[in-house]
């Protein structure tokens, strides 16, 4: 579907959409507002930072790539009652969502010692861990996005009690989806980054799921398949997130 034309069909039929003024531009993607109130044109870009924006590039194809590899997680994890932004993928680079009050609180969860575990807790790098390890962070680049846990959130007034605890919920609910899921693709899911938003009452998984936000290792030769690559300067980068994308959405 062309957005080019600004008209959105949705697959219902029910609703026309017309893409208007950008809202918002971060580093991995644009979101748009739309004549629908309460729905957001997400735009993933192929521009790729690392180390809290010190480092820039490009990775040819990567929005095609994540918009392809999220619109996929995003509706299987729908088909396992996760609450997520995701309405329908709309381009090759677009997808339509539900605006989401986003929570400012980022969610890893991680299930092999990667990235900064190992530097925090001089762990080696591999080690799984006995239980899956939940953190949150601060969602502010300015800080540099610093570790907090729940007491911070409702000091901050952030999130109340009863939120952290859906959030927490869900996030260890998908962990236990996804692992499941890489696993049977001979993929090893290492960590990854959640963003979650209350949409009414109700917590809503947000923001996206791909290389940029996981990372993925090979299962038989550890071969890292993510945004690792481009942080640590390992070559290949688009062919990895290519083999991922045909990993998961062509398997």
């Amino acid at each position: 579907m062309n957005l080019n034309n600004a008209i959105i069909h949705l697959i219902t039929g029910e609703i026309t959409l017309q893409k208007k003024e950008l809202l918002y531009e971060g580093k991995a993607k644009k979101m748009y507002l739309s004549s629908e109130e309460g729905y957001l044109i997400q735009e993933f870009k192929d521009d790729a930072t690392a180390f809290n924006g010190t480092k820039k590039g490009v990775i040819p194809h990567k929005g095609e790539i994540n918009n392809a590899i999220s619109s996929f997680l995003f509706e299987y994890l729908e088909n396992y009652h996760i609450p997520t932004h995701f309405v329908e993928k709309l381009s090759s680079t677009e997808m339509l969502v539900r605006k989401l009050e986003i929570i400012p609180i980022e969610i890893v969860m991680r299930n092999v010692a990667a990235g900064s575990l190992c530097a925090r807790y001089n762990i080696p790098e591999g080690t799984i861990m006995e239980y899956p390890v939940l953190e949150h962070y601060l969602k502010d680049d300015k800080l540099h996005d610093p570790m907090i846990n729940e007491y911070h959130a409702y000091a901050f007034g952030h999130a109340n009690p009863e939120e952290m605890h859906a959030i927490s919920r869900i996030a260890a609910k998908v962990n236990a989806i996804l692992k499941s899921f890489f696993d049977r693709r001979n993929l090893i899911l290492v960590d990854f980054k959640m963003e979650f938003g209350k949409r009414g009452l109700e917590i809503n998984l947000g923001d996206e799921i791909s290389p940029d936000t996981c990372r993925i290792w090979d299962k038989r030769t550890h071969k890292k398949l993510d945004k690792d690559r481009f942080r640590h300067d390992m070559g290949g980068v688009e062919k990895a997130y290519a083999e991922l994308r045909d990993r998961i959405v062509n398997s």
